[in-house]
């Protein structure tokens, strides 16, 4: 087994040591923007995606950056690699400090609940639900290794009862159970002083929000927001661009 290492990245806290993220789904869109904002912060941030090609090609391209970016081959519906990410996590680090659920899947346009076809809602679910929620158990000891730890669910607006319609039902129903997951952790992890939020970042132009959009930086912003919030910040929230949003 590898020694444990402290990294020593730039933009030091905590002791003289740099805050450790990690963002899923972060070799595109909102979640590369993510990335890219928090190492500008200078912190070391693990960027994980499905293919470890798409995870280092990303990477490559935030070079430079105070803080070091680090590509991780990671399926969030797999129990594996989320153990696997855990133990990568512990030898390197020996903590998290921050973790950004952000992979998503389902942008389910073309569907209605009365005729929705169930298989295309599981397959959400274990992505959009099952897998920040396994993630976020497998990490917790990490989490709680940590100083300041933050947990931030990418959630949306189209998850919100009280504005939700029809249309979009896997993608709706997935982001209203996310928000649900994000309230029992936020209660149950309050005295390990984690933070836990959901965040809308808006309709942003990314692959799956489509053209027209707010631009990819903005929404990243109050995810990041979330992720850096000082240890008397909010948990159990709802929020778009630091404001409450409606469960």
């Amino acid at each position: 087994m590898r020694g444990r290492r402290r990294w020593t990245g730039g933009g030091l806290t905590d002791g003289g040591r740099a805050p450790v993220a990690v963002v899923t789904g972060g070799n595109r869109g909102i979640g590369l923007e993510v990335c890219r904002q928090l190492a500008a912060r200078g912190q070391a941030v693990v960027l994980t995606a499905r293919d470890e090609a798409a995870a280092r090609k990303a990477a490559s391209g935030l070079a430079g950056l105070p803080g070091t970016v680090v590509p991780f081959r990671l399926d969030v519906t797999s129990a594996d690699d989320a153990e696997a990410l855990a133990g990568f996590l512990g030898d390197e680090f020996g903590r998290l400090d921050v973790l950004v659920n952000n992979a998503a899947i389902a942008y389910d346009t073309w569907q209605r609940a009365a005729s929705a076809d169930l298989d295309v809602v599981r397959e959400a679910a274990e992505t959009n639900v099952y897998g920040p929620w396994r993630l976020a158990m497998t990490l917790l000891p990490l989490l709680r290794a940590s100083a300041h730890p933050r947990v931030v669910n990418v959630s949306s607006e189209g998850g919100s009862l009280a504005s939700m319609g029809g249309g979009t039902p896997a993608y709706s129903l997935t982001k209203a159970a996310l928000n649900a997951v994000t309230r029992m952790l936020a209660a149950e992890l309050r005295r390990d002083r984690i933070l836990v939020n959901s965040i809308c970042p808006g309709w942003v132009a990314t692959d799956m929000g489509g053209p027209g959009g707010r631009p990819v930086t903005e929404g990243a912003a109050g995810i990041v927001w979330a992720a850096t919030l000082p240890d008397d910040g909010p948990t159990g929230g709802f929020f778009r661009d630091g404001r409450p949003v409606p469960w």
